[in-house]
């Protein structure tokens, strides 16, 4: 079962093993945009500093109003300066409007490093795709791997825009509302900054309770999604099974504890705001009290209390953003790490730069003395040897577990032998270049694999620079060309894997097609007629006939009576080939051979 990777929890992190090596290798795909990163530092503190004036400048307009309203009272003045005052909150209106245009740039700049690193990243995933062993697939599931590609990756982008933004700014923002602070009442300051460490121990406090029903959340999630995907994929099972009352019973009971998990980690990570803002009242408070205070002793003016107030609940404001996108810094890592794990697995071992042309193959394939095992200490090809001459029709037949689809997969290099050589025509296949021998093969496999494009699309995917008439010329060698011209809109009707419209034996003459199309010098047949009725299946076999002519080819069959007329039966028993030879001199021996080949015709008698 796929692993799931659902939507991270706010405070859900997952934190990274190498935490200094991931930043720092973080820090290498940024290093690439320094000029754009001392942008966004500059836009940033500049939209910071813009931002942070207003208050002064609003202190001011309040200040004015106040002295104009007592100078009328008193009759000192003649009352409000209403010009001043439209100069003061126009002076402001430009500042906010520079702070919006900065930071406005400043994100659109961020935005696009994010981007990029993303761009770069995803392109050296989907390189890294294709140079991984098989093996590598082979040992994780289909769930983990495209995790790396999309999750891990959308985090990575949107956790490097939000960090880098969020720290600069609001570093910035701290720093300077310090500084306005200070340059109004050094004792005001003091007093107010008192809040800090309260703050900062009911955040850790709120998020260290969270944190833990995050994570529970996530693995709940996880399983939730893995039952539903589960369920979902054998619904037709559970029906037949009448299995909907426990399938029932284990969502509710998996629900039950993903809403308990959920509420709990909402509801205290819901807490922050209201904590923040109880804070900053009392920071208010302390502020109005003292300043009226030093308003009487005509320390400050009337309207500093107004901007210390601003200034007040602007420095509470960033220390939670900070702590947020400290936690941010944490899932960045982690995610990052993953994406670096994969990038680091091993790789094939690259192809020699010297590696022979495959033009004048003829299809001439022997086995020496191979020995493999898919681990060192467990030995599943002993001593394997044959030798299969251009054209002829070699059929691999043992019981399940024998070795005959990892004799297919050395063949084409998804697996190297430990020991011995397979060679084409006395050439060692290590020394062609992977994609140049895979070239040589074409496979028709128990499985069919349809995209989701045309039918004449999906045939041209044997060779993409086939004409039209190419395609629908191996889809009359194919057997398929009458059916495909009964279907609606013929050769331009879409299919996919789901289809129910086409068949399974059907789909497997459109691969047939695929083949022909290929024109493949070696063929590897497993088990393609193994999962449909007895009239498609002499279709089937007949297009392959036609596919087999001229051709060196392999065939890995269960059913034997498909595999009579084959040239060489190669006989396959715990990794070792016990016989060889055609089908009537193999039943003549009497052996290993004769008896699977008996013991199916009196499975169909019996």
């Amino acid at each position: 079962m796929p692993k799931n990777h659902g939507p991270k929890g706010p405070n859900a992190v997952e934190k990274a093993k190498d935490f200094k090596g991931t930043i720092k290798r973080i820090g290498k795909y940024m290093g690439k945009y320094k000029i754009s990163l001392v942008l966004v530092f500059i836009f940033s503190i500049g939209s910071a500093i813009f931002s942070i004036v207003g208050p002064k400048v609003l202190g001011r307009a309040t200040t004015e109003i106040f002295n104009g309203l007592v100078g009328k009272v008193m009759g000192t003045t003649a009352g409000i300066n209403f010009e001043k005052i439209a100069g003061i909150l126009l002076t402001l209106l430009i500042l906010y409007l520079i702070s919006m245009l900065f930071s406005y740039v400043q994100g659109f700049i961020m935005t696009g490093v994010g981007q990029k690193i993303t761009y770069t990243l995803r392109n050296q995933i989907s390189d890294k795709f294709h140079r991984l062993p098989l093996r590598y697939y082979e040992s994780k599931t289909t769930g983990e791997i495209l995790s790396r590609v999309t999750n891990d990756v959308d985090t990575v982008s949107q956790s490097l825009d939000q960090v880098t933004s969020q720290l600069l700014t609001q570093i910035t923002m701290m720093v300077g509302v310090i500084a306005m602070m200070l340059s109004i009442n050094v004792f005001m300051t003091l007093v107010s900054l008192i809040i800090i460490p309260i703050a900062l121990f009911l955040i850790a406090f709120v998020v260290g309770k969270s944190q833990k029903y995050f994570a529970k959340q996530q693995e709940y999630l996880g399983q939730l999604n893995g039952q539903i995907e589960e369920n979902y994929a054998g619904h037709e099972i559970v029906n037949v099974f009448n299995g909907r009352n426990r399938v029932t019973k284990e969502f509710c009971e998996m629900n039950d504890k993903l809403y308990e998990s959920a509420w709990k980690s909402q509801f205290l990570s819901g807490l922050m705001h209201p904590i923040m803002t109880f804070i900053g009242n009392i920071g208010y408070v302390l502020v109005s009290i003292l300043g009226g205070y030093l308003v009487i002793k005509n320390r400050i003016e009337v309207g500093d209390i107004l901007s210390f107030t601003q200034y007040v609940r602007n420095f509470t404001s960033p220390i939670a953003q900070i702590a947020q996108a400290m936690n941010m810094v944490q899932s960045l890592a982690a995610a990052a790490e993953r994406v670096f794990e994969f990038l680091d697995e091993e790789e094939e071992i690259a192809d020699k730069s010297d590696a022979p042309s495959t033009s004048g193959i003829i299809g001439n394939i022997r086995f020496k003395n191979v020995n493999f095992g898919y681990t060192p200490n467990k030995t599943v090809i002993h001593d394997f040897s044959a030798n299969i001459k251009q054209g002829q029709k070699v059929a691999i037949v043992g019981p399940t577990g024998a070795g005959k689809t990892t004799m297919v997969k050395l063949l084409m290099r998804f697996y190297d032998v430990d020991k011995g050589a397979i060679t084409i025509d006395d050439i060692n296949i290590k020394d062609f270049k992977r994609n140049d021998l895979r070239d040589m093969f074409g496979m028709v496999l128990q499985d069919t694999w349809l995209y989701s494009d045309t039918i004449r699309e999906n045939i041209r995917y044997g060779r993409l620079d086939a004409t039209d008439e190419e395609v629908e010329d191996v889809s009359i060698l194919a057997k398929i060309d009458h059916f495909i011209r009964t279907l609606p809109q013929g050769y331009d009707m879409v299919v996919n894997e789901e289809s129910d419209n086409v068949s399974e034996g059907q789909k497997q003459l459109l691969t047939i097609a695929r083949v022909i199309l290929n024109d493949p010098k070696i063929l590897i047949l497993d088990e393609a007629t193994s999962s449909v009725d007895t009239r498609m299946e002499i279709l089937i076999q007949k297009a392959m006939d036609k596919l087999m002519e001229g051709r060196t080819s392999f065939i890995i069959a269960h059913r034997l009576s498909t595999i009579r007329n084959a040239d060489l039966i190669l006989v396959m028993k715990d990794g070792d080939i016990v016989e060889q030879g055609n089908h009537n001199e193999l039943l003549k021996k009497g052996g290993f051979y004769a008896t699977l080949y008996n013991s199916q015709f009196e499975e169909v008698d019996g």
